[in-house]
């Protein structure tokens, strides 16, 4: 007698995640220098990179790869998903160092940490010495994020395919953060800039373009990327929209990160683009008086969300959350080529990622 075959189990997220990160470990386990003091850099990395974070990116390639062929992710897509957060860490050392962010993760951020464990003894040697240094570890993991992509051993169809996708998320994450730049040099903050901020940086490079890459190494079609688009774009946004509230009304000790760095920045968030533009005049002045401010105190950012608050910033952005992912979620109600094991995991994507508290 016969027995049926059993049908492959279905890898669970959190599943996913342990493989990734095993993929990442083994990775960073097999770069070794003849230099401690390389090895410590590379130490120092290994830490940044699996200390923490959702891993978001490299959960939407396995999901693109599962929507094209309703299997699970391959270990060499694992590995190839696990490549993005190798360049994640790239984007995020170098973004804590532009926006001169004190924490990453719940603990100092990169730059920080090595300026503390400098051996220079003035304090401004010793900011840049840490800067430098940290430029230097977010460049190697740019370095190895290709790497690791590259080592495989996919065909030349699957590396043609993925090839055109890296590179426009690439290009589009390093655009956005142009923008950012371009946008807190400016006097006011404007909503438009600030969405397109938020469709470059998160939009495209958290969500879209992960899954498109894993959808490319399954071969997937055109209409089946397109299905994937119409997901991305809006929870994407969202995703961005719900970082701006957390990064103002957000619970430190569950984010990782200070309630003041934005408003210190004076970054031009939408949440920020709108109160300027529906607050009342003397709101405004107040917020021109204390966003930027280096020295900001709780007192005063208590203000500062105060007027958010009561200008209905807040409940704006909310509502804009709101509407993105119920457009995301209307968006996997229609599609018609995607694995039905892929859409419960977008929907579950979907939720976790715009009501979350980090």
């Amino acid at each position: 007698m016969t027995t049926a075959p059993t049908a492959p189990s279905t890898l669970s997220l959190s599943d996913a995640r342990e493989r990734l990160d095993r993929a990442l470990h083994t990775f960073f386990m097999d770069r070794r220098f003849d230099d401690p003091r390389l090895n410590h850099a590379v130490s120092l990395l290994h830490d940044f990179v699996l200390r923490g974070g959702k891993r978001v990116r490299p959960l939407m390639a396995c999901v693109g790869y599962t929507a094209v062929t309703g299997n699970n992710p391959t270990p060499a897509v694992l590995k190839a998903a696990a490549s993005l957060e190798l360049f994640h860490a790239f984007a995020l050392i170098h973004d804590d160092i532009m926006d001169g962010s004190d924490t990453r993760r719940g603990r100092p951020a990169l730059h920080r940490a090595l300026a503390d464990s400098s051996n220079l003894s003035d304090e401004p040697s010793a900011e840049r010495d840490g800067v430098g240094r940290a430029i230097l570890l977010g460049d190697l993991a740019l370095v190895w994020s290709d790497e690791m992509l590259h080592s495989c051993g996919f065909t030349a169809a699957q590396r043609t395919a993925v090839r055109p996708i890296l590179d426009a998320m690439r290009t589009e994450v390093i655009g956005g953060q142009y923008l950012d730049l371009i946008a807190q040099s400016s006097p006011t903050a404007d909503l438009d800039t600030a969405l397109a901020v938020a469709r470059y940086k998160t939009a495209k490079y958290t969500v879209e373009r992960p899954l498109h890459l894993g959808a490319a190494l399954a071969g997937g079609t055109r209409r089946q990327m397109e299905e994937l688009t119409r997901y991305a774009i809006p929870l994407g946004e969202a995703f961005q929209l719900r970082d701006d509230l957390l990064g103002v009304f957000g619970d430190p000790k569950v984010t990782g990160k200070s309630r003041l760095s934005d408003l210190r920045e004076g970054k031009k968030t939408a949440l920020i683009a709108i109160a300027h533009r529906d607050a009342a005049p003397a709101h405004r002045a107040r917020l021109d008086t204390l966003l930027g401010r280096p020295e900001l105190t709780e007192g005063e950012a208590e203000q500062i969300r105060n007027v958010l608050t009561v200008c209905g910033a807040r409940r704006a952005v909310e509502q804009m959350i709101a509407d993105r992912c119920r457009q995301a979620h209307n968006s996997i109600d229609s599609v018609s080529h995607l694995s039905h094991r892929a859409v419960q995991h977008l929907r579950i994507l979907a939720n976790s990622a715009v009501r979350r508290a980090s």
